[in-house]
């Protein structure tokens, strides 16, 4: 059982203002983890008032960029100690598997860390141009104060897509985890003391949908990153674009594995089951809609049909296992939901399609693949988040980038081929916001966000950073150097 009784308030672990407290549930056993105290609007304020003393008087912001990148270091080492601990309290909290737990949750965490460290080293904060007199000199300046608001998909990962580019930048930042996953959190609230964040740069408070709004909309936030569902990205948008505040969102996809006629499906079936279920399938970049030609639709249907049926269902905490728990009996419903909706208009359930028999306990659902999908169907529209794949057979290349392109979505995608120029080609062509040829990654050092409904701004890379400065220019009159 975690148990904490104090929320992270700039820096320090203060007494909540109200005693309403998040129970948090493991999706296996259903029983408690874990418990944490539930931050309401008084706590924001104090958070924020801390965050902006910190931005406006502390020294973070007058830091410079190497001194922000040896405190970053530090809070990498610190976390890659605690690598176990957070894939062991991540895979409790929301029922990921451990192999995925230390893989996509600890390790990926880490890994954004680690690059923006070397980042701020090099990134050219200031620069001298030319002007049309004189000169002109270019700075990149941190936004102030920022607010994240993360799913609890991938809690930690996606805190860190927004903390480190905004340390790195010289921000303030107030995270709010999501109420299922707020105890991995903590975690990090103990290495950021170790690493020697100063007072009032850094807040953590768990809380619901109200908090979440009042943070956005507080007076003194100056940016807002958020990642989660499209619905809620879109109110947010909204309430930034009301008053003007920078905002960057991480919503959600449903990509399209195009796999070519001359793949070898003995190598490809296998990395692209993965990439679809990877998570239990609660992934905004799983490749769910699975293009196959139709003049080997039928191979591939089967050869996708054994490596779904062969997923490991069970136990979280067993590395042998490859399918957990979703998240919360509403995520199971919900995704069964969109399974029964896909019997219903026309798509073939091929394997799975209900709950595993063999546990009494846990919001399981079956790795399910459906075939004979169209893509107008519900079942390949819409983002199901969760362990369920839609086989969708084309006639052309052209048509398969068709199909890929026939989304309200743009976040991810992939081809598989035989030949890497073709697919590249391909990718190309896809309105994504990355594409993977021939596996499937993140990049740290390229720019991570989404075309149409997936979202606005970018995360990762470069950009990722620049999503945290505001550019300014001082001009200088000829004859002064700065």
């Amino acid at each position: 059982m975690f148990e904490r009784d104090t929320l992270y308030i700039g820096g320090s672990h203060e007494k909540p203002s109200s005693s309403d407290m998040i129970d948090v549930y493991s999706p296996f056993t259903e029983e408690r983890v874990g418990r944490v105290p539930e931050a309401h609007e008084a706590d924001v304020d104090r958070a924020v008032t801390a965050a902006r003393h910190a931005f406006e008087e502390g020294p973070w912001a007058r830091s410079t960029p190497a001194e922000r990148a040896d405190v970053l270091d530090k809070l990498l080492l610190g976390l890659q100690m605690r690598s176990g601990d957070i894939a062991s309290l991540i895979s409790s909290e929301m029922g990921c598997p451990m192999s995925f737990a230390h893989a996509g949750q600890a390790f990926a965490t880490t890994m954004v860390v680690e690059f923006y460290a070397q980042l701020a080293r090099t990134f050219p904060f200031e620069e001298t141009r030319p002007s049309m007199v004189g000169s002109a000199l270019v700075r990149q300046e941190p936004v102030g104060v920022a607010a994240a608001i993360v799913p609890w998909n991938v809690p930690l990962f996606t805190i860190m897509l927004k903390l480190a580019p905004a340390l790195a930048a010289g921000c303030s930042i107030v995270i709010k985890p999501a109420p299922e996953t707020p105890l991995d959190a903590y975690l990090l609230a103990d290495v950021l003391d170790e690493a020697g964040v100063p007072k009032g740069v850094v807040s953590i408070l768990p809380g619901g949908r109200q908090m979440g709004e009042y943070l956005v909309t507080h007076p003194g936030i100056d940016k807002v990153g958020f990642t989660g569902s499209t619905a809620a990205g879109r109110k947010i948008a909204a309430l930034c674009g009301e008053r003007l505040r920078r905002v960057t969102l991480e919503l959600g996809g449903k990509s399209a594995a195009i796999v070519c006629d001359d793949a070898d499906f003995n190598e490809v079936i296998a990395p692209i089951v993965g990439a679809g279920t990877m998570n239990n399938g609660q992934a905004c970049v799983a490749q769910t809609r699975i293009l196959l030609p139709k003049s080997r639709y039928k191979e591939g249907v089967e050869a996708l049909a054994a490596a779904v049926g062969a997923l490991k269902v069970g136990d979280p905490s067993d590395f042998s296992t490859e399918i957990g728990p979703l998240v919360a009996e509403r995520q199971r419903d919900r995704v069964l939901g969109y399974v029964a909706k896909g019997k219903a208009e026309g798509a073939r359930c091929v394997v799975g399609g209900g709950r595993p028999k063999d546990f009494a306990k846990g919001y399981f659902v079956e790795p399910t693949l459906f075939a004979d999908v169209d893509n107008k169907m519900t079942v390949a529209q819409e983002e199901i988040f969760g362990p369920v794949l839609c086989a969708i057979p084309y006639e052309t290349e052209a048509d398969a980038i068709r199909i890929a392109n026939d989304s309200e979505y743009g976040l991810s995608g992939s081809v598989w081929t035989s030949d890497p120029k073709r697919g590249i080609e391909i990718a190309r062509r896809i309105r994504t916001g990355t594409h993977n040829v021939n596996f499937f990654m993140m990049a740290m050092t390229g720019p991570f966000g989404g075309f149409k409904n997936s979202g606005l701004g970018r995360e990762l890379g470069p950009e990722g950073l620049r999503a945290y400065l505001e550019p300014k220019t001082i001009c200088l009159a000829p004859g002064i150097e700065p």
